[in-house]
This record gives structure tokens, C-alpha cells and sequence, in this order.
């Protein structure tokens, strides 16, 4: 099972389609994975028919997927953007930062991690080094 990480905290899996890889585009009903290492521009021509695009972290420290993210979004997509797998509630605040809606974590993780250690990120514009600067 997974919890889905937003603003306002932990929440269940709301996603009731199938998710399809980039390579089955063509039989995607609305949702599909990218992994971190396709090029989201493969999605330019679909961004208007996909409602969840799930971004893959396969690892905490493998930063790749936000460039996917902000790349999609500066390509027009306004649907959910979830980033998917390894991330920490400390990436939180750039996650949503550069485009990311939510984040589907493993129940595991959110047992380390609970909803508090989140919820401090949630208030993503105020939790970065400029604002600590400028205070």
C-alpha cells in the first residue's frame, strides 16, 4: 500500500485507473509513469489528455526527477504531478517547488517519517534558504 503526501497531510490512494509506462502511451486512460530517466517532451502531444503524470524516484539522492517536473510544466501541463518512490519529507518544500502536486510514498517510509515531519515542509514558500536570510 502507499500514502499519498499533499499540503494538507497524509491521505489514501485516490487514483482508481491504471497507470501505464511511457512505451504503452497508447493505451493510457489518463494516468502514465515516467521514469527518471524518459524525456517528458515524448508527452508534449498528450499533456491535454493525461490527468496524472507519476514521476519516478528511485532513489532520495537521485535529483533527476525534478527536471522532469519543471520541464513539464514549463511544457504547458497543468494536471496532478505526483513524484513517485525514495523521497525524503525533507525534499518536500522542492518538490512542490518545481511543479510536483503530491508524492505517493511507501507505507514504510511513512511509518519513519510521519505526517508532522511533512506537514513542517507543507508550507513550501516560506522553507527556503531566502526566506531564513532574509529574516
Amino acid at each position: 500500500m502507499t500514502v499519498i503526501v499533499t499540503d494538507s497531510g497524509f491521505g489514501p490512494e485516490d487514483w482508481n485507473a491504471p497507470i501505464v509506462a511511457l512505451a504503452d502511451l497508447a493505451t493510457h486512460q489518463g494516468a502514465v509513469d515516467l521514469s527518471n530517466t524518459d524525456d517528458p517532451t515524448a508527452l508534449q502531444p498528450h499533456l491535454a489528455d493525461l490527468s496524472l503524470i507519476r514521476v519516478a524516484f528511485p532513489a532520495f539522492n537521485d535529483g533527476r526527477a525534478f527536471t522532469i517536473a519543471r520541464r513539464l510544466r514549463m511544457l504547458g501541463y497543468t494536471g496532478r504531478l505526483r513524484a513517485h518512490g525514495h523521497v525524503i519529507a525533507d525534499q518536500y518544500a522542492m518538490i512542490r517547488r518545481v511543479g510536483f502536486d503530491e508524492v505517493e510514498i511507501p507505507e514504510d517510509l511513512a511509518a519513519r517519517q510521519p505526517a508532522p515531519q511533512w506537514a513542517f515542509r507543507a508550507n513550501w514558500q516560506d522553507h527556503h534558504y531566502q526566506a531564513r536570510l532574509r529574516a
